[in-house]
């Protein structure tokens, strides 16, 4: 891991280079850039050949043949997924997805509209998006929370049909826990297919896939890179990098609760990022010393290893407000705030895509089950985006109806406002509805 420890302006700039590099030059970003090209080729393979691209593709890159008609997972087949699934999970699954649900449920907008005396009406009509794509990746591990994260805001917004993609990488289909994840959440159709043909296929519609109207999602970089591409053709949740985690800690941390946050981010794959940013000399101490046995006895040591080494990082600072400070620049799509008075330095966090408040809040505890949802913002975008929602599933119409009163009272505003940026067939068609015809 990185060591960086602040004594002096110069050691802080050095620090403050390397937090902004989070996002402006992350590996994630040279990553998509370096296969563009070859992603560039799938998608266009896929909008112009359609199942049979997809076809080639899935044989290609999962090993996998099927036919078109093999795509859909029927429902006959999902059924008998479930029953393959220890109920014991079902029953958590069914848990999570309550309290996701219920939490998206919660600040939902509400269409509305405002009558004036003279009969103008000026207000905003919310509905759902009609279709989405939600992408579940399959690769190194199955993720059954991701269905949960992606299709029960989707229904609590309201969208009607939730189609379902995922590569078939457990014994040529998608692992049961993911298949009684899609069920219980509600998606109206499933498809093993995945990468960056399946973004294509959600994008442009194939024979045997239809079209949707909004992408979600995580997935490696060749699916981020395919949703950049078709982004424009329908609307993506968002250019998602690697999963990255800061731990915010004080004196009075426990460095193996500091650690494990650590180590459970580093776990997802070699490109996520652990931060430990503390005013504690020797708490960064503490967990340098231990951190490297404690990840000796996990499976996927090996890729915890190389996440650490790539884009671990120990920043000791002067002081608990400088501390914040970088935490602030960094953004983070995780946040553990593990200090005396977590909420009091929650209270000064600007930017976060979700806040662990406290030594008994693990990343996890959102990860699975507690309703906030885990798709979030990554590479500093925290400054300026929001985690998934409900909302993200829907889109406003502005509705607007003016009398002929209201024109003729506000009509001349607008008149010289459109000749003032010179478009006059603006003006003119204000002019012709006004009862004094006005002379241009």
């Amino acid at each position: 891991m990185k060591r960086y420890e602040i004594t002096n302006e110069a050691e802080r700039k050095e620090v403050d280079e390397y937090i902004l590099g989070l996002g402006d030059a992350s590996q994630a970003t040279e990553a998509i850039q370096e296969k563009l090209e070859s992603t560039k080729w799938i998608v266009d393979n896929v909008r112009e050949n359609g199942d049979a691209a997809l076809v080639d593709f899935t044989q290609r890159f999962d090993g996998v043949e099927l036919t078109p008609e093999q795509f859909e997972v029927t429902p006959d087949e999902i059924d008998a997924a479930m029953k393959k699934v220890d109920p014991k999970l079902i029953s958590i699954l069914e848990r999570a997805h309550n309290n996701i649900k219920n939490f998206h449920s919660k600040y939902l907008r509400e269409s509305w509209e405002e009558s004036y005396e003279d009969g103008t009406i000026l207000g905003q009509r919310i509905t759902p998006v009609e279709s989405a794509g939600v992408y579940v990746p399959g690769g190194k591990a199955f993720y059954p929370s991701s269905v949960l994260m992606n299709i029960a805001p989707a229904r609590v917004a309201g969208v009607e049909e939730i189609i379902m993609v995922s590569p078939p990488s457990y014994k040529g289909s998608i692992h049961p826990a993911v298949l009684a994840a899609a069920k219980i959440a509600g998606a109206t159709r499933v498809f093993r297919i995945g990468g960056a043909q399946a973004v294509a296929a959600l994008a442009y519609g194939t024979e045997t896939i239809p079209a949707v109207t909004k992408i979600t999602g995580p997935g490696n970089t060749f699916v981020a890179t395919a949703k950049a591409l078709v982004r424009g053709r329908v609307e993506i949740d968002s250019e998602a990098g690697p999963s990255e985690v800061v731990v915010l800690a004080d004196e009075l941390a426990n460095p193996d609760f500091v650690i494990a946050e650590m180590l459970a981010q580093a776990e997802h794959d070699e490109e996520a990022m652990s931060i430990l940013i503390t005013p504690s000399r020797e708490l960064a101490e503490a967990v340098e010393k231990t951190i490297d046995a404690r990840l000796n006895t996990l499976p996927r040591r090996d890729i915890i290893q190389q996440s650490l080494d790539n884009n671990g990082a120990v920043i000791v600072t002067r002081n608990l407000d400088e501390a914040i400070d970088l935490t602030n620049m960094a953004a983070p799509e995780h946040l553990s705030i593990q200090v005396e008075f977590p909420q009091r330095v929650a209270d000064q966090i600007k930017n976060a895509g979700a806040m662990m408040l406290g030594a008994f809040t693990p990343v996890a505890v959102g990860d699975y089950y507690a309703g906030p949802n885990h798709i979030l913002p990554t590479g500093r975008r925290a400054r300026y985006a929001s985690p998934l929602t409900a909302e993200d599933f829907r889109k406003v119409t502005s509705v607007l109806y003016y009398t002929e009163q209201r024109l003729n009272e506000v009509g001349q505003d607008i008149i010289d406002f459109a000749n003032i940026e010179e478009l006059q067939a603006h003006a003119r068609s204000v002019a012709v509805r006004m009862d004094e015809g006005k002379d241009l």
